[in-house]
């Protein structure tokens, strides 16, 4: 019997992990045999949705995770870590982001240390733990030797919780997988106050919506579908020791893609009146932070995985219609 603990469970990525894991019906733990998935517990400031609470498998906690006990994890076998503030707001916001990625983090692994049971924890990070600086400049593509250099409260808060991961691993807490996960694209519903939140709008216009790109045309970005990331995630949690690797976080592999090329994309996929919805509002703030994160991805570990990057664009779009209908 598994039990799978989700955090940020009620989100868009966490949902849709947690129906995946449910469909599957078993999850295997660092290479050992699957066994039966009897209980998926999703924390979340949020209510959970509503299709997975009717399932008798979920459990939803709606707490902070720093208020978190030990207990509410329940002899966890297997935690996915999604909860965070996200980029923007926690440049806007910098206490919001050292309480909900740096205390949050902290209070999660301390529970799952308490558990004395050393659990599987995937722990989401972001490829915002890349950046430049004078002395140590981004490089055109970023590989597995790419050294982090943060250029963001949250791409360092992303950092912090890498190492403080890898350390509780060393200490044999718990086995610790750390996924610098790539902008995930499309996921419905409105922007979210990530820099990025406005690769997910192009769904707006695919529902006859007006979408506001805050980047210029040329601006390019590293993208994954939810397919592609539930994948990686899952794949993060199942993967034996040996074929993991050491502790240190594995990069997943992205499209790279252009604000310009997406909105080519959208009027190949679903026809001019699509793409004219787009209304081009570059913000500076906002197309500095992206343009300070990297754009290329040779992601050497990820592909050992058996991870691979989507195809194109269109693809991206394709499947987000074919799940809407």
């Amino acid at each position: 019997m598994v039990h799978v603990v989700v955090t940020g469970g009620a989100g868009f990525l966490g949902a849709r992990l947690a129906r995946e894991i449910l469909k599957a019906g078993t999850l295997g733990a660092a290479g050992g045999p699957p066994g039966p998935v009897t209980k998926i517990t999703l924390i979340d400031q949020a209510p959970a949705p509503a299709d997975l609470t009717a399932d008798d498998r979920v459990t939803a906690v709606r707490s902070d995770l720093t208020e978190l006990g030990s207990g509410a994890l329940g002899g966890a076998d297997v935690v996915f870590h999604l909860a965070a503030a996200v980029s923007a707001e926690c440049e806007a916001d910098f206490d919001l982001g050292i309480h909900a990625n740096l205390h949050g983090t902290e209070a999660l692994l301390a529970a799952c240390r308490a558990l004395g049971t050393s659990p599987v924890v995937v722990y989401a990070s972001s490829a915002a733990a890349f950046g430049g600086s004078p002395e140590h400049p981004l490089p055109p593509v970023i590989d597995d030797q790419t050294l982090p250099v943060p250029q963001t409260s949250y791409g360092a808060q992303k950092v912090i919780g890498e190492y403080l991961l890898a350390d509780y691993a060393r200490k044999g807490y718990l086995r610790g997988r750390a996924l610098r996960l790539m902008t995930v694209t499309v996921r419905p519903g409105r922007p979210n106050r990530a820099a990025s939140g406005w690769v997910s709008g192009i769904w707006e216009p695919l529902a006859g919506q007006r979408a506001s790109c805050p980047v210029p045309p040329d601006t390019r970005v590293a993208v994954a579908s939810p397919a592609k990331a539930v994948t990686a995630l899952l794949r993060a949690a199942i993967s034996s020791e040996r074929t993991w690797g050491d502790s240190t976080p594995v990069t997943m592999p992205a499209l790279t893609v252009s604000a310009g090329e997406m909105a080519a994309a959208l009027e190949r996929v679903a026809g001019p009146e699509a793409s004219a919805l787009i209304d081009w509002a570059p913000d500076p703030v906002i197309t500095a932070m992206m343009r300070g994160w990297p754009a290329r991805v040779k992601a050497d570990r990820a592909a050992r995985l058996g991870l691979t990057p989507d195809p194109d664009f269109d693809s991206i779009i394709r499947l987000h219609l074919a799940e809407r209908s």
